[in-house]
């Protein structure tokens, strides 16, 4: 085990995107992962909590924090499911500069807040360099359970992610207890971190909308992908 984390209060908004806009974006050796021949782009909001590195305890302050991401989802050819990260939004610091060196992340240090006003939540963030991209959203949650459908299910159960560092590309796998979500209502939303992404943006309302409120994760080392995964296309 390379690192553990706790998800928490994890929102999902999520649009159909371009395959061939999508190929362009992603590592050497991946290709989009396609749903009934769609592929998607996921803006999604949530909270880390209790960050650790192998089995030492969890960092205080600097394990915990907010973070909205930017995810594609890839194929490799082995036939490993992976989402690929366009951006991550963090605020701290120290995450930000240990992901973006150690595992070429594409980190961005930024501000992050997450409100509840009894069963709404908010989430916002603004970066804090550059054009200062940000986005919001704004959903009222129930305590009655949902099931995430068969699109659902294929957005949220991924067991690693596809990145490329160093000139090669990699894949991170990941292993987590089986997601719960709740119903839940898309009161607002505005964003600004899909087109800063280098993805067109998105056209009206996600046509997924998604709540959890979380579960722990553990991630495995990066395994490279083989020679003759990364001449895939």
């Amino acid at each position: 085990m390379l690192f553990r984390q706790h998800w928490q209060d994890l929102v999902f908004l999520h649009w159909p995107a371009d395959p061939f806009e999508v190929s362009g974006l992603l590592p050497a050796g991946t290709v989009p992962d396609l749903h009934e021949g769609r592929t998607y782009v996921g803006l999604v909001f949530f909270r880390m909590h209790d960050l650790a590195f192998g089995r030492t305890p969890a960092l205080p302050y600097l394990g915990s924090f907010g973070e909205v991401n930017v995810r594609l989802y890839s194929r490799d050819a082995l036939g490993r499911r992976g989402v690929v990260f366009r951006s991550l939004d963090c605020d701290r610091l120290l995450p930000v500069l240990a992901a973006r060196f150690g595992l070429g992340l594409p980190y961005r240090w930024s501000r992050v807040s997450r409100q509840w006003f009894d069963s709404r939540l908010l989430y916002s963030t603004r970066r804090r360099d550059g054009a200062r991209p940000g986005a919001r959203v704004w959903i009222d949650v129930e305590d009655e359970p949902a099931a995430p459908g068969p699109l659902g299910e294929f957005l949220t159960n991924r067991w690693g992610l596809h990145e490329q560092a160093l000139g090669r590309s990699y894949y991170l796998p990941n292993a987590h207890p089986a997601w719960s979500f709740r119903r839940c209502t898309l009161l607002g939303w505005d964003d600004g971190l899909v087109p800063a992404a280098g993805l067109s943006k998105p056209a009206g309302e996600p046509v997924s909308v998604l709540y959890s409120p979380g579960l722990p994760v553990r991630f495995g080392p990066p395994v490279p992908l083989p020679a003759s995964a990364t001449r895939f296309a």
